[in-house]
């Protein structure tokens, strides 16, 4: 076979490979690409975080764009078939040492700088006007509104946790959120910057919400803050789960919060505390017994 003809046919394969990895690339691309990249969420924050995300993601692509589109053109251009030869000798640049230096420390500080802006933002709590403290427990979270005399313990739901015991004869695809939904949900409006403090009772716990974009751990004995703002048009119910690996039923600890509307949340704070409120009054009945054994006395 003549020089010419293996010219060709090393053409036509590598024509072929680029048709091929391209085809894959536009299969990639019509995919499901929710399922794979990061969500973008429905909070302040999380949109944030996802746009920085994006940004460094986009910067990676071009990298590897570049870097891979020389490593390419210099195989294809400079391959043995075309008389190339190697240099053996060490040939020393300068200018090239150089300009692989600056590069990268250019893109290192164009992604540092809004990393580090977004990190500042994550620490900022000013103008918060709820606080919300979060403590967990094996296995439960208790949530108090400070401020609002309002508190609640919030654990897995009956029915999953009926259909999660051995021998239960249950089949769990027949239970609603199986083992992501609990009795008593946390409530928030949406629109408003909240303040949650996470502490423990007995391990660590963490507390996560994909759809927020935060993720906090809840150590015994140490107050971290988080916050968090949905944004007023994403009223819905949002679900998380413990992320810190906390004892036996660690998979049995989710996290429900309830997004309202202020003026639904408003009416659902008012009817929570004067729930609360009654509960903790003694009954008629109990104050009756407890007079007539006195007076027995």
């Amino acid at each position: 076979m003549s020089f010419q003809m293996k010219n060709a046919n090393a053409r036509r394969g590598i024509k072929a490979a680029a048709i091929s990895l391209f085809a894959l690339l536009a299969s990639v691309a019509h995919a499901d690409w929710g399922g794979l990249n990061m969500t973008e969420g429905v909070s302040i924050l999380s949109k944030e975080i996802y746009g920085l995300h994006m940004t460094i993601f986009y910067y990676c692509v071009a990298i590897g764009v570049v870097v891979f589109g020389v490593m390419i053109y210099s195989l294809i251009k400079f391959r043995k078939s075309q008389g190339a030869k190697a240099d053996t000798t060490l040939v020393h640049s300068t200018k090239v040492e150089i300009v692989w230096t600056v590069i990268p420390i250019i893109i290192l500080v164009a992604m540092a700088i809004p990393t580090a802006r977004g990190l500042i933002h994550i620490e900022n709590m000013e103008g918060s006007t709820l606080d919300i403290k979060v403590t967990g427990y094996q296995w439960k979270w208790e949530y108090e509104y400070l401020g609002h005399n309002v508190s609640f313990f919030s654990t897995l739901k009956r029915d999953s946790n009926a259909a999660r015991q051995l021998g239960s004869g249950i089949d769990p695809n027949g239970v609603p959120n199986y083992l992501l939904d609990v009795d008593n949900p946390l409530v928030i409006p949406a629109g408003t910057k909240i303040r949650f403090l996470l502490t423990a009772q007995d391990v660590i716990h963490a507390w996560w919400v994909p759809a927020f974009g935060m993720k906090k751990d809840a150590i015994p004995g140490y107050v971290s803050p988080i916050w968090v703002q949905v944004d007023a048009d994403k009223v819905g119910t949002y679900r998380g789960q413990c992320a810190e690996l906390c004892g036996q039923d660690h998979g049995f600890m989710p996290i429900v919060v309830e997004v309202k509307s202020p003026a639904d949340y408003d009416a659902w704070l008012r009817a929570k505390q004067a729930e609360q409120k009654l509960a903790g009054e003694p009954s008629a009945t109990a104050v009756a017994a407890v007079t007539t054994a006195a007076v027995n006395q």
